[in-house]
């Protein structure tokens, strides 16, 4: 029995998840054979990192007597794919991303993941144990309780950090321009919250305007929470949707939401190991088709580049803020025998004019950054600018007898000026 459905986990995962089979013990060999033929079958690059994979296929044969046994070959396995999202969960592992899907976290709530091979936090959750400490995106973790970091990987790093509600785990960050400083946070039991109105630092909102701030994708009600919002403010000129340091979740909320915002035209393009290309198109009708501008900084990944890489490649929307993460590749969540799991990267993605983003991110229409500085003082730069923008584009719309949707129907990106 096969159940599937598009996610995103806490390392930036754009993934589906599938059942290999029903609930079953395996033998070792047989649950390592399993992983070898699903990278054989699925893994995106065709090259297998420029190797040839069959020699993995007996390297452990006769070898593997315990699960542990199978466990370690595996990850060995899969080491030399050199792809940090392609990655073995032993049950333990697999309960916990499962958990993290439907919107329970045990921990401080924060995505890490691996930039040029330095443990860094991608962003924090909002009202988490990590936000409240002061952990920003791009923080990069030096020690977890007093351990070096050097060489660990995504899975190791995030069991160090996970634990029981009430107990502390202390990490050493290193930030630019400020000397590295000890965290001493206390876990606890986070629920994902995805969606808000509330702005930060408590900055003013015009009352013809809708702020909308999408923390997550992780959330299965977010895009539900979203069109509530839309059908709920008729009388609104313009939204600003805020995906800073959104790290991704649902890619199935990336569509819905973008589909509603679009009327027609490429949401997100799919290229799988065959190099087929598979299409994911907006529906002719919208929820809204009043002025859109959206921010994203250096965390905002996955899921928050397919909707922002939508907006923008189809003149919908402006996009405001910093370059963003760069997460374009697509896993499959498979569960095993056991209860085990491997996250498979089985596709990259492409924006609606053709970009490959990974390693690269969404580039601004206006770029605006949000400095230490504008932080201390709780003077969000970035966000003024979005509603100056808004402002000139309801502007000119109204102007024009109308309030339409997109850049050209409002300011152009390329003439607008940043804060000095």
């Amino acid at each position: 029995m096969k159940k599937k459905f598009i996610t995103s986990g806490l390392i930036l995962m754009t993934a589906l998840l599938t059942t290999v089979g029903n609930a079953y013990s395996a033998t070792p060999a047989e649950l390592y054979d399993t992983v070898w033929n699903l990278i054989n079958k699925k893994y995106y690059d065709p090259t297998d990192n420029c190797q040839d994979w069959e020699k993995w296929r007996y390297r452990y044969e006769h070898k593997l007597k315990t699960k542990e046994d199978a466990y370690v070959a595996i990850e060995t396995m899969l080491a030399s794919l050199n792809d940090p999202y392609t990655r073995f969960l032993d049950p333990k592992e697999f309960s916990e991303e499962n958990q993290s899907i439907k919107g329970s976290l045990k921990g401080i709530g924060t995505q890490i993941g691996l930039k040029d091979g330095q443990l860094v936090i991608i962003a924090p959750l909002e009202d988490s144990p990590a936000e409240r400490a002061g952990l920003q995106a791009d923080d990069a973790i030096l020690e977890i309780n007093g351990e070096s970091t050097k060489g660990i990987s995504v899975d190791v790093a995030a069991d160090k950090i996970r634990g029981e509600k009430g107990t502390t785990v202390t990490l050493l960050i290193k930030r630019k321009d400020v000397p590295n400083k000890t965290y001493s946070i206390v876990r606890d039991e986070i629920e994902v919250k995805s969606v808000s109105t509330k702005p930060p630092f408590e900055t003013k909102i015009p009352e013809d305007f809708q702020y909308i701030r999408l923390s997550s994708f992780i959330s299965k009600n977010a895009a539900g929470e979203i069109e509530t919002i839309l059908n709920e403010s008729p009388d609104t000129k313009g939204y600003i949707i805020d995906l800073r340091s959104n790290p991704g979740g649902l890619l199935t909320n990336a569509i819905y939401i973008s589909d509603m915002l679009l009327k027609g035209g490429v949401i997100v393009s799919t290229v799988d190991r065959d190099s087929y290309k598979s299409t994911t198109r907006a529906r002719v009708h919208q929820v809204t088709n009043k002025p859109i501008v959206i921010l994203i900084n250096k965390g905002s990944a996955s899921a928050s580049e397919i909707l922002s890489g939508a907006l923008k490649d189809n003149n919908r929307a402006t996009i405001v803020g910093e370059q963003s993460f760069g997460k374009g590749l697509v896993q499959e969540i498979n569960r095993l025998p056991d209860e085990a799991g491997v996250n498979i990267t089985i596709q990259r993605y492409l924006t609606p004019s053709g970009s490959d983003i990974h390693k690269k991110g969404i580039t601004p229409d206006v770029v605006v950054e949000l400095k230490k500085e504008n932080v201390d003082a709780k003077d969000d730069v970035q966000l003024k600018k979005a509603i100056e923008i808004l402002k000139e584009m309801t502007c000119l719309g109204e102007k024009n007898g109308k309030l339409g949707a997109g850049v050209n129907q409002g300011v152009n990106p390329k003439t607008a000026q940043t804060p000095q």
